[in-house]
């Protein structure tokens, strides 16, 4: 269940700086700022985006800005391949595999 958001990376000129464009906005009009975990204050969209950004095992996420649909990543290291599926997969709740509830379960 869930929609997989769409997700297009574009180029960046600086080194360690990589930026996404997908096809919905999850800031509204505004800006929002991640240096670490610590900055993560809420449940919104765009705060479990960050959280499972700072969680990517395979570089290091340093910073996160997201102004809409635009999400732009401090990075360190080279392995940043899975950062794209990251995003992609923010509103999939029912993977393979996961039971999907049914109304007895809410009796």
């Amino acid at each position: 269940m869930g929609q997989p958001v769409t997700v297009v990376q574009k180029a960046s000129s600086s080194p360690g700086i990589l930026r996404f464009e997908i096809n919905r906005s999850i800031t509204g009009m505004g800006h929002e700022r991640y240096r670490s975990e610590a900055d993560i204050v809420d449940d919104r969209p765009v705060d479990e985006l960050a959280r499972r950004l700072f969680a990517f095992e395979d570089c290091k996420v340093e910073r996160v800005h997201v102004n809409s649909n635009i999400i732009t990543l401090d990075v360190s290291g080279y392995a940043t391949a899975g950062l794209h599926k990251v995003i992609e997969d923010l509103f999939l709740y029912y993977r393979p595999g996961v039971r999907v509830p049914t109304e007895a379960d809410f009796a």
